[in-house]
């Protein structure tokens, strides 16, 4: 074979890396969970576009080609795009003052928007900004990830009781519209759901390789025509998903004003950042417990072109839906071949078996999302974190919360904040160590105090300090504080060898301040010397003037180099008195014999 018929195979392989792995085996698979993933995005799609304001097969327009295009340019294997609940509602908060809800002037406008998000997301990825998508820490994802599991629990209450819980109720409004109408249980849908859930739990004991999630939804869909049919329910009919209208979607270009598009702008930056911190986030949520590298700036193109073509295709803004990626992967999904699966699949099922797929029970669908909720939760990553960092604990406790009670995009950025005040609070206090040689050691290593075995004094005249982290704005004054009671404790210690290697980073305010040290050491007839500081910091003192007013003669490459040079320079006054002697060097010091001879 030319090298010029395998170009074609090779550029794709570089544009769509995940072709290298697909098989017979890996089809066979992800065929299973694109079925699932079509049989869940029906309901919800309809459902969701009712929360957009918009006609119902709107939401099956976004679930078929934003899905594909997704899943051909975006990072992760398992992740499915379409409709989700926090894109319907913020679309329609800020549609409705502007247009009439379900209007073709309202359609024209959520169209336009989500081209505008899709253009906005694609800058993002373009840019390579993704990577502020790396200061979503994992503990934020944790409390985002169970967050988020928790609401698609308890929003599954609905349908799994058959209640008429009224729309735009919040989750917890679910939970307590439960408990205040607990007479008005449908028994019929909580059987549905409890056959599902068994039958799910039962089907995957049995076998992993089975398509256990498509299976207990099939027993549930028996015991519902049961119910529902034959009229073993008696008065308790169980909802359905009901008629599905077409799902093929219509191309064509949004009919607006060109004056309106300036207005539009503010509210398309507004649904990116929701849209771009949802799919973030459930990308890496779902590569937490895949393995997968996610490509932050990749995903962010993906969505971008989506959402592009999805406003061009019938869809409005789509993103990644953590209620239908997680069950892609549990039910396992091997490629992005399974989102375009579940896009084949809807438009096929839709069109082919409309009248079976309408009588889908609810209940059996929010046994699936009780499932993948209680999969969510990792405790056994929660109980690693708490035992690690009690400030980690506190912010994926702090994410969860937030997840709870506001937006989700919201929740991440608070979660994310949270991560960086930690951060800062920690690198704000970099490790500041006194030294010694470690007597009990043959190989006399300096030793930080807190370590040592026993206590052992240190030298009289000289301080051996390490210097652990970076010394900017922030730690300036924790790191003044440390140096100016150190002058105090001993004041005899009028040198200083500091030791930093470690000192991995000096901004301008850590340059003045190790200015100001000298300055105090000099005046009160001490010196300061620093072994092998690092190059940066370095050109920030040549930079600063503080190399040329310290003197070449007081940086040193050795600690034999510091120490040689260093204790030439101590009082021989009280060297001869000195009864500690640390350092190898003192047998060259007055008083050197007096003391041999003592010991």
């Amino acid at each position: 074979m030319t090298a010029s018929a395998t170009r074609p195979g090779a550029r794709l392989q570089r544009l769509l890396p995940w072709t290298q792995g697909v098989s017979r085996a890996t089809l066979r698979a992800d065929v299973v969970a694109g079925l699932l993933g079509a049989v869940l995005v029906l309901p919800q799609g309809v459902a969701f576009a009712t929360l957009a304001g918009l006609p119902p097969e709107y939401g099956i327009y976004t679930a078929v080609v934003p899905c594909i295009v997704a899943a051909l340019f975006g990072s992760s294997w398992h992740v499915m795009s379409g409709p989700t609940n926090a894109n319907s509602l913020a679309l329609f908060a800020m549609l409705s003052p502007v247009a009439f809800a379900g209007s073709p002037a309202y359609i024209g406008l959520a169209l336009a928007v989500t081209i505008l998000v899709g253009c906005m997301q694609l800058a993002v990825g373009t840019l390579r900004l993704g990577t502020l998508a790396n200061f979503i820490s994992p503990s934020v994802l944790l409390g985002f990830t169970c967050g988020a599991a928790t609401l698609i629990g308890l929003y599954a209450l609905k349908d799994l009781f058959g209640l008429a819980v009224p729309t735009g109720t919040s989750a917890f409004g679910v939970l307590r519209f439960l408990f205040d109408n607990l007479d008005a249980v449908n028994w019929g849908a909580a059987t549905v759901g409890a056959v599902t859930l068994a039958a799910t739990l039962l089907f995957k004991r049995l076998g992993k390789r089975l398509p256990f999630m498509l299976l207990g939804l099939m027993a549930g869909y028996g015991v519902a025509l049961l119910l529902n049919q034959a009229g073993w329910g008696g008065g308790h009919h169980v909802n359905v998903v009901g008629p599905i209208p077409s799902a093929i979607p219509a191309f064509g270009v949004p009919d607006i004003s060109w004056r309106s598009v300036p207005d539009l702008l503010g509210i398309a930056s507004a649904l990116t950042i929701v849209a771009l911190g949802q799919s973030i986030s459930i990308a890496k949520a779902v590569a937490l417990r895949s393995g997968q590298h996610i490509d932050a700036n990749r995903e962010f193109i993906g969505q971008g072109l989506s959402n592009i073509a999805g406003g061009l295709f019938s869809g409005y803004i789509s993103c990644g839906s953590l209620n239908r990626s997680v069950p892609n992967f549990e039910a396992g999904a091997k490629t992005p071949l399974a989102s375009i699966f579940s896009a084949l699949w809807l438009v096929a099922l839709v069109a082919v078996s409309a009248p079976l797929l309408a009588q889908i029970p609810l209940a059996a669908i929010a046994a699936m999302l009780l499932l993948v909720a209680w999969g969510l939760f990792d405790f056994a990553r929660l109980r690693r974190i708490a035992a690690l960092s009690r400030a980690e604990f506190a912010i994926a406790v702090g994410t969860f919360a937030a997840t709870l009670v506001i937006r989700l995009e919201m929740a991440v950025l608070l979660g994310t904040i949270l991560s960086l005040v930690a951060y800062l609070y920690r690198t704000s206090r970099p490790a500041v160590r006194s030294l010694v040689p470690d007597a009990d050691d043959p190989d006399r290593r300096f030793t930080p105090l807190d370590e040592l075995q026993r206590p052992q004094p240190e030298c009289p005249q000289l301080k051996l300090l390490r210097m652990e982290g970076a010394i900017y704005f922030g730690a300036v004054q924790y790191v003044t504080d440390r140096l100016h009671g150190l002058r105090t404790v001993d004041a005899s210690q009028k040198h200083m060898l500091a030791m930093t290697k470690s000192m991995n980073f000096i901004d301008l305010a850590g340059a003045e301040m190790w200015e100001a040290e000298l300055s105090e050491r000099r005046a009160a007839g001490g010196d300061l010397y620093f072994h092998r500081p690092r190059t940066q910091v370095l050109q920030t003192w040549e930079q600063t003037g503080f190399s040329a007013k310290l003197g070449p003669a007081h940086v040193f490459s050795t600690k034999r180099q510091a120490l040689h040079t260093i204790i030439a320079q101590l009082s021989p006054d009280i060297c001869a008195q000195c009864q500690v002697r640390i350092f190898e060097e003192c047998a060259q010091r007055p008083g050197a014999q007096t003391h041999a001879e003592a010991l």
